[in-house]
């Protein structure tokens, strides 16, 4: 069913924003499952820090992605089931848990290499009916950052 004409409203600005995420993700899957990718869509973020950290907690990895460590956490089952990461306790803090990429993980991030480098043209041709969407959000999120809603409320007479 169509969404209702009034909840594609301005006022709704966060909700087509969830759905566009959600198309982009659904959409992507299914390319996934071609280029043989199993990482889910929604860690390839996750991954991708964990690549360049090396080794980090979720603590650290939720920092690097601006992300709470709760929704870290909750992607890591997921990812250690598959065998792209594995977990150790750190040595100097065996209460710390400590994620890093497997050969399978790695081999993965190889091959989302790849199909980042051709969605990258995708997403290019695809802002040219559109505009470019990213640079919208990036800009739209700083915004945000520096004068949250709280204060554009405040300041409408």
């Amino acid at each position: 069913m169509p969404a209702s004409p009034d909840l594609d409203d301005i006022s709704f600005l966060g909700r087509l924003a969830e759905a566009l995420s959600t198309r982009i993700e659904e959409q992507t899957r299914d390319l996934f499952a071609d280029a043989g990718i199993v990482i889910p869509v929604r860690s390839c973020s996750l991954l991708t820090a964990l690549r360049h950290a090396g080794e980090a907690s979720a603590a650290e990895l939720a920092r690097t992605l601006g992300q709470s460590h709760q929704l870290v956490v909750q992607k890591c089952p997921a990812l250690l089931r598959l065998g792209l990461i594995t977990q150790h306790a750190d040595p100097v803090d065996a209460r710390r848990k400590l994620f890093r990429l497997t050969d399978e993980g790695a081999a993965q991030m190889a091959l989302l290499d790849t199909y980042t480098a051709g969605i990258s043209a995708v997403y290019e041709r695809l802002f040219e009916e559109t505009g470019d969407t990213h640079a919208v959000l990036l800009k739209t999120l700083k915004a945000l950052d520096a004068r949250p809603l709280r204060e554009r409320v405040a300041a409408i007479p």
